[in-house]
């Protein structure tokens, strides 16, 4: 979990916990949620009048009547997601996979050129072709930072390095781009002056671009407001994509103030690599904050990232520990250990093991298995003293190391024979970290 949700999620979840905890509701108990909460959204820089509004609405609800079925306790809890909900932005924006024609937009800092790949790798991941064009011509390293994603990522690419007529490059590229989705990153600025207005209006004028998007970053905080209003009122920006959300604590006040604008958050950047962009949904952004799972999120990341026979051969305990690995892998690329664990609700897990270090040994584990012979990866029971001396030897590990993997290996298998699906849902995936030492 980033740096905004950890700090924000931890005393969320405290307040919400408080609560659950009682056997009885009362004002007073309410009244010290919310305070804790206020104070919460506040060190995330959310705005005053925001925070107290929110917290106005969360008392006329848990003060009034309770719908059937849910007790008063239950009735507060959902209360507070539902109000959370709606100032972070209420309903996730519709991305429509069709040909399109995208202007990113923003001022110096904001991460624009980073995120345009992000973006393109996201397109490009859900079966479509992006086009990147550099039409920064502002910035120098503008034209080899976006050149080098887009080869690192496979995506066509067009600039001209040292032309300093972005309007010029853009005709030129259009008349050369091929794919569904054109990505134009544009010039930023220190501040949103009359040349940069002019500047993006005639890209926009030449692209007849289908999305406006602004890229802003998080650790503005609440200026996010002023920059969304300024620039809509410049070129009628259709989405918003807020960056930088995995540096900094004041993510809460951007997207409270894009939301306060009318503008809609399309995406959030949680991370430097061009997997680290995401739908911006804010149900299940609350819901993590919250510390509710978030399994179908989990799930979707799994499709893109995991093998399915071979996740199949796991769940049935059936699986060879080269099967075992693979899946490992994969559950690596779905990032790190922690962000699977909040979102399978079992983020408190975090606060008692070091994930890194079990990061770490799975490293070497896939050094260790590559070192096996073939009947020592279907059977890897067969190994003994020597075996193991071998190939740690071969691997560059330690002895100890190799039989710590084929013990991990053991259990999971042991487990996965053993646990239902029923079993699982009902916190047996905490149960099956224990035993593998996590």
């Amino acid at each position: 979990m980033n740096l905004m949700l950890k700090e924000l999620s931890s005393k969320l979840k405290d307040a919400v916990e408080k609560i659950s905890r009682l056997g009885v509701v009362d004002r007073e108990d309410i009244e010290a949620a919310i305070k804790d909460m206020q104070r919460a959204l506040l060190s995330a820089d959310v705005d005053v009048s925001l925070v107290f509004s929110l917290s106005e609405q969360i008392r006329k609800k848990a003060f009034g009547e309770i719908p059937a079925g849910l007790s008063r306790k239950e009735h507060v809890i959902k209360s507070v997601y539902d109000e959370l909900v709606k100032i972070l932005g209420e309903r996730k924006s519709e991305i429509e996979l069709k040909p399109k024609k995208i202007l990113l937009c923003g001022l110096f800092g904001s991460g624009k050129t980073s995120t345009a790949a992000k973006l393109a790798r996201f397109y490009q991941k859900h079966g479509m072709k992006p086009f990147l064009i550099c039409c920064d011509t502002v910035r120098p390293a503008a034209f080899e930072q976006l050149q080098q994603l887009a080869f690192k990522i496979d995506v066509s690419f067009y600039g001209e390095k040292g032309e300093d007529d972005s309007s010029k490059v853009l005709k030129n590229a259009l008349k050369k781009a091929h794919g569904d989705v054109i990505i134009v990153d544009s010039s930023g600025r220190n501040a949103l002056e009359d040349d940069m207005i002019k500047e993006i209006k005639k890209l926009n004028s030449i692209l007849n671009s289908d999305e406006k998007i602004l890229v802003i970053p998080s650790d503005i905080g609440q200026a996010a407001r002023q920059q969304a209003e300024a620039f809509h009122k410049a070129l009628g920006i259709t989405d918003v994509i807020v960056t930088k959300l995995d540096a900094t604590a004041k993510g809460g006040g951007a997207l409270t103030a894009c939301y306060e604008t009318g503008s809609k958050v399309k995406f959030i950047a949680v991370g430097e690599t061009t997997e680290d962009l995401n739908v911006y949904d804010p149900e299940k952004f609350v819901a993590r904050l919250l510390g509710f799972p978030d399994l179908e999120s989990l799930l979707e990341k799994a499709k893109e990232n995991l093998d399915e026979k071979k996740a199949e051969k796991i769940i049935k305990g059936e699986f060879d520990i080269e099967d075992f690995y693979s899946q490992i892998e994969g559950m690596q690329k779905m990032g790190p250990m922690t962000g699977i664990l909040d979102s399978m609700g079992l983020g408190r897990l975090t606060k008692k093991a070091d994930f890194s270090k079990q990061e770490e040994k799975m490293k070497k584990w896939k050094y260790i298995i590559q070192s096996m012979a073939k009947k020592e990866k279907v059977n890897p029971e067969i190994i003994n003293s020597s075996r193991a001396r071998r190939i740690a030897k071969g691997s560059g590990c330690n002895e100890s190391e190799v039989r710590e993997l084929i013990s991990n290996y053991s259990k999971a298998k042991k487990m996965m024979k053993n646990i239902s699906p029923g079993k699982l849902k009902r916190g047996g995936f905490s149960h099956l970290f224990r035993q593998m030492g996590m």
